[in-house]
């Protein structure tokens, strides 16, 4: 009886670490992403996560209406600047462009 009893110990243990991995999404070997990208606002704007796919011209992230928008060179940068620092975003490439 303690042997069934240590087996399911083990296995309760085992589903409650695969139940708890964090939903955010990890940097793959490869670069790239897969689940869900969270990032802060570098302005106080709070935070926000986002899903990441993988598409044909590479990653994508789904805004808050739906639209899947690429993610250029860092998903982590794009989500900042296209949805927590957007207007802050284009005031400084409006400088960098005088």
């Amino acid at each position: 009886m303690t042997i069934r009893m240590l087996v399911s110990a083990a296995v309760g243990a085992i589903a409650a670490a695969a139940i708890a991995a964090p939903a955010e999404a990890q940097r793959k070997r490869d670069g790239g992403y897969d689940g869900v990208v969270k990032t802060c606002s570098t302005y106080g704007n709070g935070c926000t996560s986002a899903p990441v796919r993988r598409a044909q011209f590479g990653y994508e992230f789904r805004m808050p209406g739906g639209t899947w928008v690429s993610c250029r060179a860092d998903c982590k940068n794009a989500i900042r600047e296209d949805m927590l620092d957007f207007w802050e975003t284009q005031r400084e490439r409006q400088r960098g462009t005088r």
